[in-house]
């Protein structure tokens, strides 16, 4: 399956504040894309699952793309 690139916006509960959050990942689908962005807020910042507010997925065009690493690993 080819993967695709996605820009994924939401909000996260750090302590009593809602933090926005703006990402872009590679991944299959959509759902590939949920567990991608539950599983790394889960180990890097010890947050549970509803405690995640996912409000968009998109799918972005190359030329969309915005974060440095995502653009590098198209170049390999």
């Amino acid at each position: 399956m080819k993967t695709k690139i996605f820009r994924i916006q939401g909000k996260f509960m750090m302590g009593d504040t809602l933090k926005p959050f703006t990402k872009e990942l590679k991944g299959i689908d959509e759902q590939d894309i949920k567990e991608k962005i539950y599983s790394e807020f889960g180990s890097k910042h010890h947050i549970i699952r509803n405690k995640i507010k996912i409000e968009e997925i998109v799918e972005i065009s190359e030329d969309e793309i915005q974060d440095p690493l995502i653009k590098s690993l198209l170049r390999e």
